[in-house]
């Protein structure tokens, strides 16, 4: 059984900088495509990121060179850091896995397939 587990969540101010793991057990990560995914309060969840399993990864505009995710593949943990946070960054984050092969599959920046999710770890952006 898969299991996510979401950590480094917490309150910073504008322009500050986190940096989330979530840590998998039941499957190597580096045969699996892994995902960050954020949902604010009253908005539907948007992928954030996502990683490959050739280590190709992709961003969502609105955090492009801001964030950069990552993968250790000796722990079996993925890493979303974060700079340059924005009050809308404000969000539960959760870390994903699935996709197809290794691969992620998307269509209209969405993501299907992700079978595997965390709990999440909330981020909060003062302004």
């Amino acid at each position: 059984q898969v299991q996510l587990v979401e950590s480094g969540g917490g309150s910073v101010q504008a322009g500050g900088s986190l940096r989330l793991s979530c840590s998998v057990s039941g499957y190597t990560i580096n045969r699996l495509c892994m995902g960050w995914f954020r949902q604010a309060p009253g908005k539907e969840r948007e992928g954030v990121a996502s990683i490959t399993t050739d280590g190709s990864t992709n961003y969502a505009d609105s955090v492009k060179g801001r964030f950069t995710i990552s993968q250790d593949n000796a722990k079996n943990t993925l890493h979303l850091q974060m700079n340059s946070l924005k009050p809308e960054d404000t969000a539960m984050y959760y870390c994903a896995a699935g996709g197809a092969g290794g691969y992620c599959i998307t269509l209209r920046g969405r993501y299907y397939g992700m079978d595997y999710w965390g709990k999440g770890t909330l981020v909060t952006i003062s302004s």
